[in-house]
């Protein structure tokens, strides 16, 4: 038996958290599969895995392993299918990262969209509003909605987006129409716990510099569509990416206020790490991505998607 397929294994299992779900995943026996890892742990001289009836855990050894082995693994598969497509056909797998706040928003039918141009591809789309590590969690992309910062990603802009003031027309009557952003120190607002800015909110003054603005409000949420609803309810204002808040602005059940007190440089961006041989269907969805949104900006996107 080869190294590559006691690694596989090795990799299957700690990417599915157990033996069990590694099997039920790949189609192979838990048996199989324990057979190749302690193959692998013999042939190292190392143990990999802490191993009990009810859990398993990594070793130092085995997180050391694991890094390393998934990325040589990436690479061997990235060369073998860099070589398939010098033959024609566009397929195989593509393990996506992407937030809920990009999934639920009319802009995450461009993932759908692409799925039904290219069925040969399995898009394996895992939601979490968190910042994932692309190379320890094994993706191939991530969609990120962010100023870039790390230097270690290949990154494609696919769209520019802006933040978006808003409040429902009866709130607006209730507490008074803000004129300037410290208005809102003495209004209700609603908190979404995702943003980095929390309850601290960014704007410009008149001579264009930045200034923050500390609110608080009745309700926190860790989701920008709750906080959207919230607002709708008429529970404060809200601060919410453009994408998400247009939908709610355009049927008129929010209105967007201190339009000029407000200015980002946020962007969508899809991200990949550096690879030698880069996957013809990795650059397939990238480039799908961003010919999508070029044809339908953000401010057109239905508000029923």
């Amino acid at each position: 038996m080869d190294t590559l397929t006691r690694m596989r294994a090795f990799i299957d299992v700690v990417e599915a958290e157990g033996f069990s779900a590694a099997a039920r995943k790949i189609g192979r026996s838990k048996a199989l599969l324990s057979k190749y890892v302690r193959e692998l742990e013999d042939e190292l001289g190392a143990l990999l895995l802490n191993r009990t009836t009810r859990q398993f855990s990594l070793t130092e050894a085995g997180h050391t392993y694991y890094a390393r082995a998934s990325e040589i693994i990436r690479e061997v598969d990235s060369l073998q299918e860099a070589v398939r497509d010098t033959s024609g056909g566009i397929g195989g797998r593509i393990k996506v990262s992407a937030s809920r706040s990009f999934a639920d928003a009319p802009i995450g039918q461009s993932l759908i969209d692409f799925a039904l141009a290219h069925p040969d591809i399995v898009l394996d789309i895992r939601l979490d509003d968190r910042f994932v590590d692309l190379v320890e969690e094994g993706f191939d992309v991530a969609i990120r909605l962010s100023r870039l910062q790390d230097s270690s990603m290949i990154a494609k802009k696919l769209a520019p987006f802006s933040s978006v003031l808003c409040a429902s027309p009866a709130l607006i009557e209730q507490a008074g129409m803000p004129r300037q952003p410290r208005d809102l120190a003495g209004r209700p607002c609603i908190i979404d716990t995702n943003a980095r800015t929390l309850g601290n909110w960014p704007f410009i003054n008149e001579n264009g510099d930045p200034i923050s603005v500390n609110v608080s409000g009745p309700i926190e949420v860790n989701s920008p569509l709750a906080a959207r609803s919230a607002a709708i309810a008429g529970l404060g204002f809200v601060y919410l990416p453009d994408f998400i808040a247009f939908p709610a602005i355009k049927s008129g059940v929010l209105v967007s206020v201190l339009d000029e007190f407000i200015q980002s440089e946020a962007a969508i961006y899809a991200v990949y790490p550096h690879r030698r041989y880069l996957p013809a269907k990795i650059r397939t969805f990238v480039d799908y991505l961003a010919h999508w949104f070029k044809n339908k900006p953000i401010e057109q996107c239905p508000p029923g998607l």
